[in-house]
This record gives structure tokens, sequence and C-alpha cells, in this order.
């Protein structure tokens, strides 16, 4: 609500200054509370970084480029072939690192993370949803303003119950995972998590009750049953001396997916149908996380951590 309104009465770039204040006060916070750190020397793993950083680079900006080609039918053989070369380099960026990260002394993602079948499957799941996510709070806003004709404050306003969703119901659904364990709603989170997308996509031309608050109430609840137990399912997957790996590697990937998901959806949207079609991938995105949770995590593959979900 406040981006919308700052958006609309002092321009976008004001959006920026929201994360000033916040900083400051999490550097409060956490300055006064955060326990001390029991630190364990490590060295930063330069080449690693700059290999994935180029790589992830290359893969955002060929996704991006999805139906700009068709815009100039003269350059579009070119502009394929660019953005094909383009997205190779990436995906052998991708595979350079992975190889690199097998023989480096200081890995950012040590291997034997990757042989843990649970936190590489709650991983996975975590780049596809929040890949899905990412499509619709991109989409959104451009179909709120253009679509609808809704002011910027008054669009930001149709986030609430996502917002709510999400902020009121985490912590009671955490809890309940705690007892009854974390894999059903692990599954059932995605689940309704796509039915949010496909109803938005296929409600678009009705009233905005109907085509956004709903849609976006079922998705606010859908993330309220998924966070909670994805991050405590994530840190309890590992061992203790891992945790503060584990949840940086967590971290990075939803930043990553949140990398991917824009840029597709920047790419869909030249498209006619974009919004429906970027819908419809969020929604198959989300269905495939709850088939590799599915899949990879089962109950007695992460240790009981009731503190860390309360």
């Amino acid at each position: 609500m406040l981006g919308g309104w700052l958006t609309e009465a002092f321009g976008w770039p004001s959006i920026f200054w929201i994360n000033l204040p916040l900083a400051i006060i999490a550097v409060g916070i956490l300055t006064h509370f955060a326990p001390e750190d029991h630190r364990e020397p490590r060295q930063f793993d330069l080449f690693g970084a700059a290999i994935l950083t180029a790589a992830l680079g290359a893969l955002a900006w060929a996704l991006s480029q999805i139906g700009h080609a068709e815009a100039d039918a003269a350059a579009s053989s070119l502009s394929r072939g660019t953005v094909a070369i383009v997205a190779g380099l990436g995906g052998t960026g991708v595979v350079g690192y992975a190889i690199w990260e097998r023989t480096s002394r200081h890995p950012m993602t040590p291997p034997y993370l990757a042989r843990n079948r649970a936190f590489l499957g709650l991983n996975v799941a975590t780049l596809v949803l929040y890949t899905g996510l990412s499509i619709v709070l991109f989409q959104l806003p451009f179909d709120l303003v253009d679509h609808r004709a809704l002011s910027s404050t008054t669009a930001g306003m149709a986030f609430l119950p996502f917002t709510l969703g999400v902020g009121l119901l985490s912590g009671v659904f955490g809890r309940l995972s705690d007892s009854t364990g974390p894999r059903p709603m692990l599954i059932v989170g995605p689940i309704g998590t796509a039915a949010a997308c496909v109803w938005m996509g296929l409600a678009r031309d009705c009233g905005l009750i109907i085509g956004v608050i709903g849609p976006m109430a079922l998705l606010g609840i859908s993330f309220a049953v998924l966070v909670a137990p994805l991050t405590a399912s994530v840190m309890s997957s590992v061992e203790q001396s891992d945790e503060g790996l584990a949840s940086g590697i967590n971290n990075a990937a939803s930043r990553i997916a949140q990398l991917a998901g824009i840029s597709l959806a920047a790419g869909i949207a030249s498209f006619p149908s974009g919004y429906q079609s970027g819908l419809m991938i969020a929604a198959a995105v989300s269905i495939a996380g709850a088939i590799v949770i599915a899949m990879t995590v089962s109950p007695p593959a992460m240790r009981s951590n009731r503190s860390r979900q309360g």
C-alpha cells in the first residue's frame, strides 16, 4: 500500500525510500537481540561466485527475451540465435559452477549437501515455488493498473489479502506443522497456490473481488501453510553445524527464483495472452514443487525442530 501511494505521489523511484528505515530498524533489533556468533574461519569462494553470477545473469537475460524477437520479423532469426547462444552459455556456466564446487577448497555449496535427498528436494521446491510466486507478483500490478484502470494506491491495496494471509497465519500453521508434521502442509500449500493462479487467470475479466481479491486471499493462505514448515524443514534436514550454510543456500534459492520468475514473466508479457500464460506457468511450477516434495521428503528425513517452528 505504501509503495503504491509513493508511486502515485512521487514516482516509482521513491519506493526505494522504504528500505532505509526498515534496514535501520532491522540492524537495531539484531544488535540488541541476536546472540553472539560462534564463528568458524572460512574463505570466500570468489571464483565460484563469479561463475554463478555470470551464469544467472545470462539465463535471466535469455528468459526476459522470450517473445521479443517476434516484434521485428526481419531480425527475429538473429535475435533467436543470440538468445539461444546466451542461454546455452548460462546453462554451461551453471554446470561449470557445479564442477568447480567439487574441486574448490572452500565451496559455497559443499557437494555433500547435494547428496542429502531431503535438503536437495526442499531447495528445488523453494526454487520452483518462488519462481511461480514471482511471476504472479510481477504481473498483477500491470493488470491492475493497465487492464483494470486502478490507481497505484488502490492496486497496492489489492495485495492486502496475500500480505495479511501470510503475516497473520504463518505462525498458526507453523505451530500446527510442529504437532502434525510438515510434509502434508508442504504438499497442500503448493496445490493451493496452483489453484489460486488458475483461478486468477480464468477470472481476469471478472470483477475485482472474484478476479483478484479472492485468488489473492487463497494465495496468501496457501503460502502461510507453506512458509514456516518449509523454512523449518530446510533447517532440520541438516546437521546443526550446517544450519547457517543451509539457511544461506535456501535464501539464495528463493532470490534466484525471483530473478528467474521476473525475467520469465517479462518475456511472456510480450505475447497477447501473456498474463494468463504466466499464471498457468506459475500454477504448473507450483504443482511441480508439490511433486518434488512428495518424492524427496519423508517424515524420518527431518529431525524434530519444535523450538524453531514456534
